[in-house]
C-alpha cells in the first residue's frame, strides 16, 4: 500500500495538471448544477416579463387601480415594511442566540437548543400562519392596545387598535421568527470557524468574553453575517403563506402597525388573489410577481456584494 501511494504521489508530482477522476466529476457535476439554476433562473425571469408586459397597458377596470404602479405601490409598501420589521427583531435576536449556542452555553445544553433552532426552519409555513392567527395574534390584543393608548402621538401606534390582532406588526413577528432559525444557523456555524488563537490572544491579553467576541468574533464573521441577515430578508419578503393567513389587508399605504386597516404584501396579495383572476388579471398578479422578482434580486445582488466587500476588507 505504502509503494502505491508513493507511487501514485510521484505520478502526480511529475503530472502536476492532471486530475483525479472523481475531481473531473464533481467539477463537471457542480458546472452543471450552476448553469441549470442559471437557466433556471433566466426561464422564471423571461416568463415573468413577457407575462407581465401586458398588465402595463391593461385598462383601469381589469387592473382595479388607475394604472399598474398604483396597483403594486400598496403592495410593495407593505412587504418592504413587513420584511424590514421581521429583520430589525430577527437580526439581533438570532445573532445573541448564535453566539449564546457558539460561545456561552455549555456544550451539553448548547447542542439542544442549536438542534431546536434549526427544527424551527422545518416548520412549514402554514402551521405558522395557523400559530399567529389563532394564538399569537389574540394574545397581542392587549399589547396593541396599550400601544394605541399610550403611545398614540407615534404614527406607528395611532390606533384604534384591532382586537382580533390580525395587523402588519403580528405579520410582521411571525416572519421574523420564521427568519429567525435560517439566520441563526448561519451565524452559530461562522462564529464556530473563528480562529482559536485570535480568541486566545485576546483573552490572554486580558479581554473579558465579550471584549474578545467584539475584536475577534464580530470582525472575522463579519461578511457571514450579512450574508445571513440578506438571506432571512429574501425569505420574509417571499413568505406568502403565513401572511396571507395572519394579515387582514386592505390595500392602503399606512405606517400604522396596530390598526385593522394594513396594507398587503405581494406574495400574500397573489395567493389570495389568483383562484378568482382570469384574462389580464391574471397579467398584472404576474407583473407584481415581477417586481417581486427584482426586489429579490436586487436584495441578494446587494447581499453578496457586501459581503465579498467585507472579505476582501477582512483580508480573506
Amino acid at each position: 500500500m505504502t509503494i502505491l501511494a508513493s507511487s501514485g504521489a510521484a505520478r502526480r508530482a511529475e503530472h502536476p495538471g492532471a486530475r483525479r477522476r472523481g475531481d473531473v466529476v464533481f467539477a463537471s457535476l457542480a458546472r452543471a448544477a450552476g448553469i441549470t439554476i442559471v437557466v433556471a433562473l433566466a426561464g422564471v425571469a423571461l416568463f415573468l416579463t413577457l407575462e407581465g408586459v401586458p398588465a402595463v397597458t391593461a385598462p383601469a377596470e381589469r387592473i382595479g387601480a388607475d394604472n399598474i404602479v398604483v396597483y403594486v405601490w400598496p403592495l410593495l409598501f407593505g412587504t418592504l415594511l413587513a420584511a424590514t420589521i421581521a429583520i430589525a427583531v430577527a437580526a439581533p435576536l438570532s445573532i445573541a442566540l448564535a453566539l449564546v449556542i457558539s460561545h456561552y452555553a455549555p456544550r451539553r445544553v448548547a447542542r439542544p437548543i442549536g438542534y431546536l433552532v434549526d427544527l424551527l426552519a422545518a416548520v412549514p409555513s402554514v402551521v405558522y400562519g395557523l400559530w399567529g392567527i389563532e394564538f399569537f395574534g389574540p394574545r397581542l390584543a392587549p399589547a396593541y392596545e396599550w400601544l394605541g393608548e399610550h403611545l398614540s402621538w407615534l404614527p406607528f401606534f395611532a390606533g384604534p387598535a384591532t382586537s382580533t390582532g390580525r395587523t402588519i406588526l403580528t405579520a410582521a413577528l411571525v416572519l421574523a421568527i420564521m427568519a429567525l432559525p435560517i439566520i441563526t444557523a448561519i451565524c452559530r456555524e461562522i462564529f464556530a470557524q473563528t480562529p482559536t488563537l485570535h480568541q486566545e490572544a485576546a483573552l490572554a491579553l486580558g479581554a473579558t468574553r465579550w471584549e474578545m467576541i467584539r475584536m475577534t468574533v464580530f470582525p472575522y464573521g463579519r461578511s457571514g453575517i450579512i450574508s445571513a441577515i440578506m438571506l432571512g430578508l429574501g425569505r420574509a419578503l417571499g413568505e406568502t403563506m403565513a401572511v396571507a393567513m395572519v394579515l387582514s389587508a386592505t390595500g392602503v399605504v399606512t405606517f400604522n402597525l396596530i390598526s385593522s386597516v394594513n396594507p398587503s404584501t405581494i406574495a400574500a396579495n397573489i395567493a389570495l388573489s389568483f383562484p378568482e383572476a382570469s384574462g389580464l388579471k391574471v397579467n398584472v398578479l404576474i407583473f407584481s410577481g415581477l417586481v417581486l422578482f427584482l426586489i429579490t434580486f436586487v436584495v441578494n445582488f446587494l447581499g453578496r456584494w457586501i459581503a465579498a466587500r467585507g472579505r476582501v476588507e477582512g483580508g480573506r
